[in-house]
């Protein structure tokens, strides 16, 4: 679907990270990321600092600070050098969903991850991810968000 993430009504949320081995504070979040630092606070990116380096197409849950969700799956989407790839981008979904399942979560709403910062365009990103939501074992709800203003 288009629209915001952070508009969605789901458990959880995923959120397009990055490897985690450079200090959130010394980032500007940008994408999801900021929007989610803007509206969620600190929380959820401090809670991040514990985990420690994230492996390429990984996955951690966090709180989800002053959003409304259950949680927040950061997956690292994008290689040290802020790109990504077919493979990370799959290997994050299914890190995604795998956590959902893991935890219980019914529903989850996830972007289009590596394609903003990442550079992955946006129609491809959008495959790759149809095919490992139609591919996992998931059985709760999935929303995939492409992200439009209103």
């Amino acid at each position: 679907m288009r629209g915001d993430l952070l508009d969605q009504q789901v458990d959880v949320i995923v959120n397009a990270w990055n490897r985690n081995i450079i200090p959130w504070w010394l980032l500007v979040p940008q994408g999801v990321s900021g929007a989610i630092k803007k509206r969620a606070g600190f929380g959820p990116f401090r809670e991040l600092t514990g985990r420690g380096a994230i492996p390429l197409g990984g996955a951690v849950l966090t709180g989800a600070g002053r959003l409304p969700y259950k949680g927040i799956i950061h997956v690292a989407g994008t290689s040290m050098w802020w790109r990504s790839s077919e493979a990370s981008i799959r290997a994050s979904a299914r890190s995604a969903l795998r956590l959902a399942d893991e935890h219980g979560f019914r529903s989850v709403a996830m972007p289009l991850i590596g394609a903003g910062t990442g550079g992955g365009d946006e129609d491809e990103v959008q495959a790759f991810l149809e095919d490992e939501i139609r591919a996992s074992k998931y059985t709760g709800h999935v929303v995939l968000v492409r992200f439009e203003r209103p």
